[in-house]
């Protein structure tokens, strides 16, 4: 069984892609329509974090 972190997701290793869950872990609680605005950082920092691989 592989222990989750304190935001409640398996820590990939990845720094980029670590911060990222923490920020879906965000959502807990938070008003829909917060969740928005929250999906699209999301979305911008994981093309971001795709596209570094590229280079």
């Amino acid at each position: 069984m592989t222990d989750l972190g304190e935001d409640g997701f398996v820590p990939t290793g990845r720094p980029e892609v670590d911060a990222v869950l923490a920020r879906l872990g965000e959502l807990d609680g938070a008003e829909t329509g917060a969740h928005v605005a929250v999906y699209e950082d999301v979305h911008q920092r994981l093309a971001d974090t795709l596209a570094a691989l590229d280079q």
